[in-house]
């Protein structure tokens, strides 16, 4: 079944495949489909407080990511919530695949 709206196809599971399958070869296997999915739950936080998933929802809207604000907003959240420590890079590495994710879906475009 296909639906008008993109987001409503977001599959966390499948997010999380996506990403584990589309990390550089010397990081993958090194984060759980849980540390993954912690992370995309950050990056949902930020959209939400972002306004993002309000703007995704109307047709008429493009929402722009700041990536480099996200990746700094999610290492801020993994320090506070003192989670293991992930490196900028690592971090960089699924939003990527989180964002590569959505646009397979075409989420915000």
């Amino acid at each position: 079944m296909n639906n008008d709206n993109p987001a409503l196809n977001y599959d966390e599971e499948d997010a999380v495949k996506f990403i584990q399958k589309h990390l550089p070869q010397e990081v993958q296997g090194k984060f759980s489909n849980d540390e993954i999915n912690y992370i995309i739950d950050i990056v949902y936080d930020f959209y939400e407080e972002k306004g993002f998933l309000n703007e995704a929802a109307d047709d008429e809207s493009t929402v722009e990511i700041d990536e480099e604000e996200l990746i700094k907003y999610v290492l801020k959240a993994i320090k506070k919530d003192k989670i293991k420590p992930f490196t900028e890079e690592e971090v960089t590495y699924i939003i990527n695949g989180e964002l590569d994710y959505c646009d397979s879906l075409d989420i915000f475009e």
